[in-house]
């Protein structure tokens, strides 16, 4: 199961309560980017419309052996795949105050591009600060480990 892309960014500005595991409506030359490491899902965000799950705003690149691709929009909206009762969960969970959903991975499962989605609450700099503090002293925790080993 190999990882493609992480959003690593949202870790730091969120704190992740749920997450939900979704397929995405690609064309072919996007699988082949995705797969040979051009694509990013930093600064895109997932939304529900009409029953519906859009991931936005996740650049992925041109494929360069595709030959002439005309016009390639590299940050389109992509389908994803739920199902009713997840949708309507997801629809549901983001009624709530503070809640969004934000894609976390892409990846492989069974040769099939999966999009990783997270129901997050967003962190305020206080948590933030907390939380860098804890792997500082986690880090260094691990640094004494090792030189006494």
């Amino acid at each position: 199961m190999p990882t493609y892309t992480n959003n690593r960014k949202v870790f730091h500005n969120y704190s992740i309560e749920d997450s939900i595991e979704a397929g995405m409506v690609l064309s072919g030359h996007e699988v082949k980017s995705i797969r040979s490491g051009n694509v990013s899902l930093e600064g895109a965000y997932v939304t529900v419309r009409a029953g519906e799950v859009f991931l936005r705003n996740a650049h992925v690149g041109k494929y360069k052996q595709a030959g002439k691709l005309l016009e390639v929009d590299e940050t389109r909206e992509r389908k994803l795949l739920l199902n009713r009762q997840e949708i309507i969960r997801l629809m549901d969970r983001t009624k709530e105050k503070g809640l969004t959903l934000v894609p976390l991975e892409i990846y492989t499962s069974k040769s099939r591009l999966k999009l990783k989605i997270g129901i997050a609450k967003g962190k305020k700099k206080y948590d933030k600060r907390e939380s860098i503090k804890k792997k500082e002293t986690r880090r260094s925790i691990d640094r004494v480990i090792k030189t006494r080993v």
